[in-house]
């Protein structure tokens, strides 16, 4: 298969925003027609992540997800917030494909993971990781990039893969916002430490930063935020320079 591309919605209802380093929140617009934009643009996916549900210790708004879902035929992820198998089922019923964890699995209780692949199906649960460099390792951090874990990304990687996870959502803390490329070193380490995909964000500026990712690491798929909203690229453009790659996902 091709990589994947895919739009992350990152959300603080109503809006949807567009943060630096996960911090300096941007309005962007609203969720449902940004999803229905890039559905029409031809994106394989969208994930939409309400990135302060976890921060605020609130639940995450249904009735956006529910709007959202009714209007794109495509893999719909949703997250935020996310703390019980409960939550995972409501999250379906309003239309989600895929429910995206990660503070709660991190900082509370990683079995949540394993109940959650033997309920649902390891292909429905995907783990997001919020990656911060420190000299010589990788930092797992939570609440939109707030929270250390102390946890190192390459055990946690691996360890959720045990788990029953069935894709991770790459994110670097470092790069996020900046349109300055790719942590090419922390996304290469992931794909090869793991055998689900790995969809990697954070970074991408440009069509250039794209293809970099795609011929260094192959992740399974390419999650976009700022390119796509601030039109820096042209989605079909960007299909046709991918497939010219000849790389196989």
């Amino acid at each position: 298969m091709k990589t994947r591309i895919i739009a992350k919605l990152d959300v603080k209802p109503p809006n949807v925003v567009k943060p630096v380093h996960f911090e300096g929140l941007r309005k962007i617009g609203e969720p449902e027609e940004l999803a229905i934009k890039y559905y029409n643009a031809g994106v394989d996916e969208i994930m939409y992540i309400d990135i302060v549900s976890s921060l605020y210790r609130r639940e995450i708004l249904y009735k956006e997800i529910k709007q959202t879902a009714k209007k794109v035929f495509i893999p719909f992820g949703v997250g935020g917030g996310v703390q019980t198998i409960e939550d995972f089922s409501k999250l379906f019923h309003a239309g989600a494909d895929k429910v995206i964890i990660n503070t709660f699995a991190v900082q509370n209780n990683p079995e949540i993971i394993n109940q959650a692949a033997e309920v649902f199906g390891n292909q429905a649960v995907v783990v997001s990781i919020e990656a911060k460099k420190w000299s010589n390792w990788y930092e797992c951090y939570t609440d939109c990039g707030r929270i250390r874990s102390g946890k190192n990304v390459l055990d946690w990687v691996k360890e959720v893969e045990e788990r029953g996870a069935g894709e991770i959502l790459l994110q670097s803390v470092d790069n996020d916002g900046r349109q300055n490329g790719f942590d090419l070193e922390l996304a290469g380490k992931v794909v090869n430490a793991v055998q689900v995909p790995v969809v990697v964000g954070s970074g991408a500026g440009k069509v250039e930063d794209i293809l970099e990712l795609i011929s260094t690491v192959n992740p399974s798929g390419v999650a976009l935020a700022s390119v796509l909203h601030y039109d820096k690229i042209i989605l079909s453009e960007l299909r046709k320079k991918i497939d010219s790659l000849k790389v196989e996902a």
